[in-house]
């Protein structure tokens, strides 16, 4: 996953893994026919109504094939399957349609960061 993210031009944080798989509701990941992880993304939250999709990244090269669609549905197939009602997404203003035709409602939101 470290190197998936610094593909897509986001810190490795090395330090974040196996942990972040431990802690996460649950995650997706797609390899190509190589075995090379191209696509991957994971529900956080209490497990209870709501969960939190993060950390949506697909390999520069596999873009514009389907696969973030098909990752994001799997996610969204998956927090239906453990019952959450509600699911959001934070992203960036260039990705907003993308998630529009995955369903979700552009909303106002804030985010505070260190």
């Amino acid at each position: 996953m470290p190197d998936l993210r610094e593909l897509v031009g986001w810190e490795r944080r090395d330090q974040d893994f196996p942990a972040l798989l431990e802690k996460c509701n649950f995650w997706a990941g797609l390899r190509d026919a190589e075995n090379t992880l191209i696509a991957f993304g994971y529900i956080c939250g209490t497990g209870l109504q709501h969960g939190y999709m993060e950390d949506i990244m697909v390999h520069p090269g596999h873009r514009k094939q389907g696969v973030g669609v098909a990752l994001v549905n799997g996610l969204l197939k998956e927090a239906e399957h453990r019952r959450l009602e509600i699911v959001t997404v934070t992203y960036a203003p260039e990705h907003a349609e993308f998630y529009k035709q995955g369903g979700f409602i552009h909303c106002p939101g804030g985010i505070w960061r260190k």
